[in-house]
Order: structure tokens, then sequence, then C-alpha cells
């Protein structure tokens, strides 16, 4: 199996944004909550799956006039729902041979939260997490205080070593295949798969979002596309739709169906998961 028999998963394409935007929205109503998890704590404890994870955050970096945006200073409550259903055992990325323990995937907007990376990294080669400087610092953190061994001695658990942070702001920086390049591993620079999780809430970010995610998914040469893969809570039919011209401008796009969803992001709660991959690869 692979990417094509996954696609063949996922039933029809996505073909047109409004038609798209009109179902999610008949189905579940739009909330008028930002989406955060608390925006107050300073530190949060998560579970996801049989793992319990402590991650601090800033509320007042949040709260600030920061420019460039502060929504990575805080957990969205899609994260978490998004990270237990990529840490379950018979999730189809898996099944379908997606992912495997050689796959290299990208992460757009981490935040402060390393919680998909940590979920993910005991069961994929490498894992690239990505934002803006004034969160890595955190990030960082929070991946060392959940990576301790559970032996202690301060020693990094050795499924949390093949985790990789760097800095990319999609409004300044050009993708490039350094993104890709690691002095640490020797590993093939296929991109399996990129995720992101509640990127869009402003108009104004869709187009240097979409940019990002078709460059990123350039950088794979070969027969084998690189995944796309966007979730999101449902907020405003506008943006949604929005971002759903952009991206179907440049990829071919599925909303994963419920058969294959946990029931936390299921028609009906306020989320959505959609997977893309480019028009202009030659295999699709």
């Amino acid at each position: 199996m692979g990417v094509q028999d996954f696609l063949a998963l996922l039933g029809g394409e996505v073909t047109d944004a409004e038609e798209e935007t009109f179902l999610l929205f008949s189905q579940a109503a739009s909330s008028h909550a930002l989406g955060i998890v608390d925006h107050n704590a300073s530190t949060l404890d998560v579970e996801v799956g049989t793992r319990s994870f402590s991650i601090r955050q800033s509320p007042s970096v949040l709260s600030s006039s920061r420019s460039g945006g502060t929504t990575g200073a805080v957990i969205w409550k899609v994260t978490p729902l998004m990270a237990a259903w990529l840490a379950l055992p018979e999730n189809p990325l898996f099944s379908a041979n997606v992912l495997s323990r050689d796959s290299i995937l990208l992460e757009l907007g981490t935040g402060i939260s390393p919680l998909i990376a940590l979920t993910l990294s005991p069961r994929i080669g490498r894992y690239i997490a990505t934002d803006q400087a004034y969160v890595l610092k955190m990030l960082r953190e929070n991946l060392s205080v959940n990576s301790m061994s559970p032996k202690g001695h301060g020693k990094l658990s050795s499924d949390s070593t093949n985790i990789e942070i760097k800095f990319l702001d999609w409004e300044l920086h050009a993708i490039t295949p350094d993104l890709l390049s690691s002095s640490q591993l020797e590993s093939p620079n296929h991109l399996a798969a990129l995720v992101a999780c509640d990127c869009i809430y402003n108009p104004s970010l869709i187009r240097p979002f979409v940019s990002t995610c078709v460059d990123a998914c350039r950088l794979s040469l070969g027969p084998i596309p690189t995944l796309c893969i966007i979730a999101q809570q449902l907020r405003t039919p506008e943006v949604l739709e929005s971002w759903l011209d952009e991206f179907m401008r440049h990829f071919k796009v599925w909303r994963m169906p419920d058969e294959l969803l946990t029931e936390a992001l299921r028609d009906g709660s306020g989320f959505i998961v959609h997977v893309g991959v480019l028009r202009d690869h030659s295999s699709t």
C-alpha cells in the first residue's frame, strides 16, 4: 500500500470550495470561541492516548501587542485531538504505509506545544517542527521536559532524539531544501507528509500559508507525493472558503471521512481535517 491506496480510502475529491463550506457549516455551528484550551493557564496537563504531558504556555505573550502574531504561545484545542488520532495503532496513515519508521514529517506552526511531535516520533524517522522565533525557546523547553526518560537522570528518551526544531516564518522566509537537511541523521530527503493545526484564522495569512505548503511539498522529487494534512476548527465560513479557494488552486483536496477519524474529529465536532496533494505532482 502507499499514498494512492490511502487516497482511495478518502472517497471523492472536494471540487467546490463554496459547496464544501456550506456542507461543513450545515453540520456544525461555527464556534465564536477562539479554540484555545485555556488562555489563562501557564501550565497545562494534557492526556494523549496512554501518555501524559505537561506543557508550559505563555498567556502574557498571547495577550501582548507583539507584531507578527501571538497565537503560537498557547495550545489550541485541535492539536491534542490530532495527536490522539495520530497515536492510534490503526491510524490509516500507518496502516496504508504512508508513514513508517523511515518517514520525514514537517509541521508548520507548531507553537509552544510539541504534542504531535512527541506522539509521532517513536513511529517515524524524523520530525521537523517549525514556527516563528518567539515560540521556539518555550517549544524546546517543553520538548525537553516531556522527553525525559522514565528513569530520569536528565537524559532524553530515545523516542525524542529524532525531533528537530527549526525557525520558519511563512510571511518572511522561502522554503529551501535546507529545511530537510540534518547534521545528525542520514536519511532520505523525501518528505512523507506536512501537518498543520489551526493555522488559518486570519485571511491575511491564507496566501503565505498555502504558498509555504506548496513549496514544502515541492521539496520532494520522485513518484511519491507529499501529503498535506490540515486540521482546523470551524469558525467562520468566509475564512474557510477563502482558504479552500486558494488551497484548491494548487492541491487536489479530500476531506477525511468519519470512519477514519476519532469521534472528537468527526462531522458535528466543530473540527475538520483535509488532505491535499499537489496538482502538478507527476503521480496524481
